[in-house]
């Protein structure tokens, strides 16, 4: 959820994500092939192990980044004001009970002119 808080050129991780996932399963599997060719029955299966683990971790970065725009927002989708708890936002210039810079509301049953 965008808080509207980030910086307008925020971008989301995945794809670096998915890069580093890339290129820890090739190296797994290299580790893999590598220590079943050489004897070491107890770290090809720690590589084995962590070969799955990227495989899983890019099914689930892949997932989410067909998910779209929704999940990964773009230029093009602008931020909104944050939830403060009241269910309604609070506009620029109000201090933090909602009414005023100061904490006061010259409202119509303030009393106040």
């Amino acid at each position: 959820m965008r808080t509207g808080s980030e910086p307008a050129t925020a971008r989301s991780p995945l794809r670096m994500r998915l890069w580093l996932s890339l290129w820890g399963a090739l190296w797994t599997l290299f580790g893999l092939v590598a220590f079943s060719l050489t004897g070491r029955p107890g770290w090809a299966a720690a590589c084995a192990v962590v070969l799955l683990l990227a495989i899983l971790d890019l099914c689930v970065i892949t997932y989410r980044m067909r998910q779209g725009p929704h999940y990964q927002p773009g230029r093009d989708v602008p931020p909104y004001e944050p939830d403060h708890g009241d269910g309604r936002p609070r506009r620029p210039g109000t201090g933090p009970d909602g009414h005023g810079k100061n904490g006061g509301w010259a409202g119509p049953s303030s009393g106040r002119p």
